[in-house]
């Protein structure tokens, strides 16, 4: 399936934050935790675009320049197999899911991890989550139930002895 061809998806710059973050906290609406997001416009810039960016992205974009879309990513390293690639979130707005969109998004982080030699891509879906998780096993995706994920929350991190 291919987008429609009033849909452009291009690497993110600094000007999307705005939307981008809307779309992040409609996510958090989404997976029933919106009290979560404390991340501000301002962490993201520093972030994304300061002196030691940690995170880029890619956005889908209508005619309007609406951002319907974004794919996080961070680059991240695995004893085991080296650099990899880490897909933080992949949001479609709930309008624009179905066409291909999500698809194009994924793609465009798989090609990234390919460009810059990574060895591995990963991600995370919520076990609840059963239209996500169709969309990656129609991707091809392994789903790995065998690994539990480790938090710690910033009030943990400042109390941690």
């Amino acid at each position: 399936m291919s987008i429609p061809s009033s849909i452009t998806v291009r690497r993110g710059v600094e000007a999307d934050l705005p939307q981008v973050l809307a779309l992040i906290q409609e996510l958090a609406e989404y997976e029933r935790a919106p009290q979560e997001v404390t991340n501000t416009l301002a962490d993201m810039q520093r972030d994304g675009f300061g002196p030691e960016p940690i995170f880029k992205f890619f956005v889908a974009e209508n005619t309007a320049h609406e951002i319907i879309g974004i794919a996080l990513y961070y680059t991240a390293y695995s004893t085991w197999k080296g650099k990899m690639l880490f897909l933080e979130d992949l949001v479609v707005t709930e309008a624009a899911r179905g066409t291909g969109l999500g698809r194009a998004l994924f793609g465009a982080v798989v090609a990234e991890a390919r460009d810059t030699g990574a060895q591995r891509m990963k991600w995370q879906v919520l076990n609840w989550n059963e239209p996500a998780i169709g969309f990656y096993q129609k991707l091809g995706a392994q789903l790995d139930p065998e690994w539990l994920n480790g938090n710690l929350s910033a009030n943990q991190l400042r109390e941690w002895k």
